[in-house]
């Protein structure tokens, strides 16, 4: 089926990664992921609305950003050992499992919203980020078809991965902490380069606007280098932080993890390319 106006509610709270798999159209659920936008709605300004391509890449960098090594060193790495070590132990990674728990801070409506879940990701260009608390929700993004089901509203939203991945930066992403610096400036936080238990803090800014990820802000912890937080702020000033534990790398990932057949009774909707 076709996207119809119909089947969007102007008034739901949008979500800033999910809820524009189209740019100027959004999924009627009021609960999709990253819910940013506040429930009077889209601004009309089209050019201000983030795509689900834009977001993506935000997800991607926290993927790469997760990966651990289990290199232990005593004295603190320099910033180019650091990215190094990140970068080698992403290129060894096939497949990796991780909880996490999600909160965005939407400031035009002074609160906080908290979801949590498993983050599963596999090369190439497979992930799902599977929601369970407090409502269960699903983005699934193989190298064909992205999904984005949200069973609370009997939908499921499809899209050509062509059009998440088109960006050169999406590639960039995609090829872990060493390719960014190419387009990202990767330095120590100015302010506190450690936190109080010796994990390294750093900060990832965009050379040129228009990336779709424009600061990253994350916390690496200092004795095997996994990622333990990942916070970036939106154009309309709200902030998502990220924490992720539990890790597992390498455990064989089925590909069907990474496809969605929509259950019956759920409606699909093909979103315009």
């Amino acid at each position: 089926m076709l996207c119809n106006n119909s089947y969007l509610e102007s008034n739901s709270a949008i979500s800033a990664t999910y809820g524009t798999f189209l740019p100027g159209d959004k999924p009627r659920g009021r609960n999709v992921p990253f819910s940013h936008f506040p429930k009077s709605g889209f601004p009309v300004n089209r050019d201000r609305i983030p795509t689900l391509r834009q977001t993506v890449m935000a997800i991607l960098s926290f993927v790469f950003l997760l990966l651990p090594t289990t290199v232990i060193c005593a004295q603190p790495l320099s910033l180019e050992q650091l990215t190094a070590k990140t970068q080698e132990m992403y290129d060894k990674t096939i497949d990796l499992k991780a909880t996490f728990i999600q909160e965005v801070t939407i400031k035009s409506m002074k609160k906080t919203e908290r979801e949590e879940g498993t983050v599963y990701f596999k090369n190439p260009k497979m992930m799902l980020w599977d929601y369970t608390k407090p409502k269960f929700k699903k983005l699934v993004i193989n190298a064909q078809k992205a999904w984005l089901y949200v069973p609370e509203d009997r939908m499921v939203y499809v899209q050509n991965a062509e059009d998440v991945y088109r960006s050169r930066m999406a590639v960039k992403f995609l090829s872990g902490i060493g390719r960014l610096s190419e387009d990202f400036q990767i330095r120590f936080s100015k302010d506190t380069p450690f936190d109080g238990d010796g994990n390294y803090r750093l900060v990832l800014t965009a050379k040129e606007s228009g990336s779709g990820v424009d600061r990253l802000h994350i916390i690496v912890d200092g004795k095997i280098f996994q990622i333990l937080q990942c916070r970036f702020n939106d154009s309309f000033g709200n902030t998502t932080r990220l924490r992720f534990s539990d890790f597992s790398l390498n455990t064989g990932v089925p590909d069907k993890f990474f496809t969605f057949k929509a259950p019956e009774g759920v409606e699909v909707v093909q979103m315009p390319q």
